[in-house]
């Protein structure tokens, strides 16, 4: 179960991120909670599809480091198994993964007007 989860957040990441490279991420078919002064502006724009291709990219990368123990212990058939402690490490690694790749669209809705922020020229 534990890896299933690590396997589709690496994939969500990975089409987002996609969608940031492709500079589609203020459509509003994939885009629906992106404010309309960010995709209006095209500075904001620009600006939106770097922040999601920039995280989601990396949460999509942190999303497959824990797969390899994982798969360890799934062929090890039993010889091998996770304790508590494993399992809460895994959890809190997912939380930080989910919080990586949602930054961006909180960022998003916090763009100044024109797309600049001070020291990011």
């Amino acid at each position: 179960m534990i890896f299933g989860s690590f396997v589709v957040m690496a994939v969500a990441s990975a089409w987002v991120a996609c969608l940031g490279y492709r500079g589609r991420i203020c459509d509003p078919a994939y885009g629906d909670r992106i404010p309309e002064r960010v995709r209006t502006d095209p500075q904001l724009v620009r600006r939106a599809n770097a922040l999601v291709r920039h995280w989601c990219t990396g949460a999509a990368v942190l999303s497959l480091a824990p797969l390899p123990p994982l798969v360890s212990v799934l062929l090890s058939d039993g010889g091998r198994s996770l304790s508590l402690w494993g399992l809460l490490v895994y959890a809190g690694y997912g939380m930080v993964v989910v919080v990586i790749g949602s930054y961006p669209f909180e960022k998003i809705r916090h763009l100044p007007e024109g797309g600049s922020e001070p020291g990011q020229d």
